[in-house]
């Protein structure tokens, strides 16, 4: 089972505590654990990726094993420790301003 991590604002979109868990089968990149994500929470779909292109939204960030993910390939495996769920894969919503 794979960990995830949401931000409030999603964890009250979806109903859910702070961390959950998926099944994710193959291989645990993030674009399977986000696919696996939208499938068991219709409700999140567009919230994390843009629903044409696919894409990361720009506020926010991806982060597992304490390195920032964000802009790493769709399909890069995420760290074993994150495919085994000893470790969560993190959503974080980015700050913006000055």
């Amino acid at each position: 089972m794979i960990r995830v991590v949401l931000p409030y604002h999603l964890r009250n979109l979806a109903q859910v505590g702070k961390e959950i868990s998926l099944q994710v089968d193959g291989q645990v990149t993030q674009r399977s654990v986000l696919d696996a994500l939208e499938f068991a929470y219709p409700m999140l779909r567009g919230t994390i990726r843009d629903h044409t292109t696919r894409q990361r939204r720009p506020l926010l960030r991806f982060f597992a094993c304490k390195e920032d993910l964000s802009f790493e390939a769709p399909d890069a495996p995420l760290p074993e420790a994150v495919a085994s769920g000893a470790e969560p894969f993190l959503i974080i919503g980015a700050i913006a301003g000055g």
